[in-house]
C-alpha cells in the first residue's frame, strides 16, 4: 500500500488571503502564534512555497525572516522547517551538522543512511546549489575511519536498484557477512561496506534473510555487538531503514523522547520531514511498538506553542 502522511494539501488554498492572515499576526505588539500554526498545518508545503511568494510580493519582505525575528526556541525552528521547501530542509540540516566545531554525526546517518540513491542524488545537487560546497567533501573532511568510508559509499548513489533478487548470491553474501563477523577476531568492517552499499534493498532483504537462517540471530544484532561508535551507527540505521523504514523513524521519534530532555531538533526533523510522506504510517507502528500514540507521546515531552504545532502536525 502507499505510505500515507498527516499532511495533505488544502482545498481551495488562497495564497493571498493567507498571506494577509500572516502579516495580520506579525503586526502590532507580539505576535499572535494560533494563526501561524493553523495555516502552516493546514495546508502542503508546495503551498507553503506559494504563500512564500505571495507574501513578498505583496509585502516585499521574506515570510522566513519576518517569523524569525518575531518568534523563538522549539517554536520558530519547527515553523521555520515547515516553510523550507523539504529538500532545502535536508540540506540545510546536513549543512548545520558539519558547520563550525564538531560534527553532528547524529543527522548525517539519519539522512545519509537512509534515502534511496536518486534521493542522494537530490540531496548532493540541492547541497551544492544552496552552498557552492561539495556533499561529498564536506563529508569527507568532516568524519573518519569506516564511518567515512560508508557515507562515502553511499554518497557514490550507484545502489543497484533493481527488485529481482539472487538468492544465491544472497546466501553467498550472507555467509561473507558472517565469515567477517562472528567468525573471527574484530570485525571486517569492509565486507560490510561493500555489501550494504553495492546491493539493493531487496536483494539485501534476501541476504539478511539468509544471514539469520546461517548465524540464529539477525543482521541488527550482529552489528550490535560487533561494531561500535559512528560507524555501528550507520550501519544500524542501514539495515533497519531497508529492513522497515516506519519501523526505524519510529525508534528516532521514540529516542528524541525517552528519559531526561527531548531532542527537539530531532523531533521537529522526523515530524517534519515525514509529514507529507509516510509520518500516517509511523504513527501506526510507534503505536504497536511502544503502546503510546504519538501524539500522546509528543504531548507528554513539549509545552506551548511548540506542542500545538507538533500535535497539529501528527494528528491524532
Amino acid at each position: 500500500h502507499a505510505s500515507r502522511g498527516t499532511i495533505t494539501p488544502a482545498k481551495n488554498f488562497d495564497a493571498e488571503a493567507e498571506a494577509e492572515n500572516m502579516r495580520k499576526a506579525m503586526r502590532g505588539i507580539g505576535t499572535d502564534e494560533a494563526p501561524i500554526t493553523e495555516i502552516l498545518t493546514r495546508c502542503s508545503n508546495e503551498q507553503r512555497q506559494e504563500l512564500r511568494v505571495k507574501y513578498k510580493t505583496m509585502f516585499g519582505k521574506d515570510l522566513s525572516k519576518d517569523l524569525e525575528s518575531e518568534l523563538t526556541g522549539n517554536y520558530e525552528n519547527a515553523v521555520l522547517a515547515l516553510l523550507e521547501p523539504p529538500v532545502t530542509y535536508l540540506v540545510k540540516e546536513l549543512r548545520r551538522a558539519m558547520k563550525g566545531l564538531g560534527t553532528d554525526e547524529a543527522i548525517l546517518i539519519e539522512i545519509l543512511c537512509t534515502r534511496t540513491s536518486e534521493q542522494i542524488r537530490e540531496l548532493k545537487k540541492a547541497y551544492e546549489e544552496e552552498f557552492h560546497r561539495a556533499l561529498e567533501k564536506d563529508v569527507s573532511s568532516e568524519t573518519s575511519g569506516h564511518f567515512r568510508r560508508l557515507l562515502v559509499s553511499l554518497l557514490q548513489t550507484s545502489r543497484d536498484d533493481s527488485t529481482t533478487v539472487d538468492q544465491d548470491l544472497a546466501k553467498q553474501e550472507a555467509r561473507q557477512l558472517l565469515d567477517a563477523g562472528v567468525k573471527q577476531w574484530g570485525t571486517d568492517e569492509s565486507v560490510f561496506n561493500k555489501i550494504f552499499a553495492l546491493r539493493s534493498a531487496a536483494q539485501l532483504r534476501a541476504t539478511f534473510y539468509q544471514y539469520r537462517e546461517l548465524a540464529g540471530h539477525d543482521i541488527l544484532k550482529a552489528i550490535d555487538k560487533e561494531m561500535s561508535g559512528d560507524v555501528k551507527s550507520g550501519f544500524t540505521a542501514l539495515a533497519q531503514s531497508i529492513l522497515n523504514l516506519h519501523d526505524y523513524y519510529a525508534g528516532r521519534l521514540h529516542k528524541s523522547m525517552k528519559g531526561l530532555g527531548t531532542d527537539d531538533d530531532r523531533l521537529i526533523r522526523v515530524v517534519v520531514s515525514r509529514s507529507e510522506i509516510d509520518l500516517a504510517d509511523i504513527k501506526i507502528r510507534f503505536q504497536e511498538l511502544y503502546g503510546k500514540s504519538l501524539h500522546d507521546f509528543i504531548k507528554g515531552d513539549t509545552s506551548g506553542d511548540y506542542q500545538r504545532i507538533m500535535l497539529a502536525v501528527v494528528g491524532q
